[in-house]
C-alpha cells in the first residue's frame, strides 16, 4: 500500500473575512492570530499538509464561507 499523496493547504488573505471557522473545524492544524484571522502550519500562505492530516485540512476548506482555503498537490508531488 502506498502512503497518501502530501497536499498542500493554500489560504488566499484577500478573500478571508476573518470568521474563524476554519479554526473550529480544525483546530489542530489553523490557528487564529488576534483579530481572527487564519494561521496555517509555519505560519506562511502555504502549509504542507501530511496524508493523515488531510481530513482535518479538508474539514477547514469545507468550512471556510469565503472560499480563502483549498488543497492542491504539494508541489514536490506535482508533474
Amino acid at each position: 500500500m502506498t502512503a497518501p499523496a502530501t497536499q498542500t493547504l493554500v489560504l488566499n488573505p484577500t478573500t478571508c473575512d476573518g470568521r474563524g471557522l476554519c479554526a473550529e473545524a480544525a483546530p489542530g492544524l489553523v490557528g487564529l492570530d488576534e483579530w481572527g484571522f487564519p494561521l496555517l502550519p509555519g505560519g506562511g500562505l502555504r502549509a504542507d499538509i501530511p496524508g493523515e492530516r488531510l481530513a482535518e485540512a479538508r474539514d477547514a476548506v469545507h468550512a471556510c464561507p469565503a472560499l480563502a482555503l483549498h488543497l492542491e498537490l504539494a508541489a514536490r508531488h506535482r508533474r
